[in-house]
């Protein structure tokens, strides 16, 4: 499993690590992870909600997102994968704590003619910018549009999403600055495992200028 003795830490060769294992490593360090909390629609009207956390945003202009897809266990696609390859729409929640135990829900495996809003009494608004709807009381709704679902072997796909428009909850956002208010957004992340991270604890940093760091003698400023 490991090149090195633990007492000088591990080294993982990821091509003789198996694939569950790659998953446990990669979860467990690379965090926290922002959720990607996805609804969409099948083509008989069956709206889905699912949580991912193989996700971010991925560029400003044009506003772009991308989302890690895998199958399920038996190795067939997850309803989100196939609504959004089928209508090319989805909307992406940001949860927050008082979403987390909703978000959670819609993790279970309901079967596809099951839609988890109505199935666990989740409310709906209709979208602005297409035809899946969005969930009433997420804090951050992304309507999005597939732009291309890149295939990677038989167990992933990352689908590159155009995000249309974008919505918040009252209170998140400045109206004059845009600056978001992180006392009234309390967002969650994933952790490794059944694990998820409060992001309330926060500090500030503030970028030193090339030239400033110069001018000091080009010294660690710590």
């Amino acid at each position: 499993m490991s090149d090195t003795d633990a007492a000088e830490g591990l080294s993982f060769d990821f091509a003789a690590t198996a694939p569950d294992l790659r998953y446990k490593l990669l979860t467990g360090l690379v965090v926290p992870r922002p959720i990607a909390w996805v609804t969409t629609r099948s083509t008989a009207g069956v709206v889905n909600a699912a949580p991912f956390s193989f996700f971010n945003v991925f560029a400003q202009e044009p506003p772009l997102l991308v989302l890690g897809i895998d199958t399920r266990s038996d190795g067939s696609p997850k309803d989100t994968l196939v609504n959004i390859r089928e209508t090319r729409a989805f909307v992406v929640h940001l949860p927050d704590e008082a979403t987390a135990k909703a978000m959670n829900d819609t993790a279970m495996d309901f079967p596809g003619a099951e839609g988890e809003p109505e199935a666990l009494g989740l409310a709906l608004v209709p979208g602005t910018h297409g035809p899946v709807p969005r969930l009433r009381d997420a804090p951050v709704a992304m309507e999005c549009r597939q732009v291309t679902t890149l295939n990677f072997g038989p167990r992933r796909d990352l689908v590159l999403g155009e995000v249309l428009a974008l919505h918040t909850r009252p209170g998140i956002l400045d109206a004059g600055t845009l600056r978001t208010n992180y006392e009234v957004y309390q967002p969650i992340a994933r952790l490794g495992g059944t694990l998820y991270a409060h992001l309330n604890d926060r500090f500030s940093m503030e970028r030193e200028t090339y030239e400033a760091f110069k001018a000091r003698g080009g010294k660690d400023g710590t």
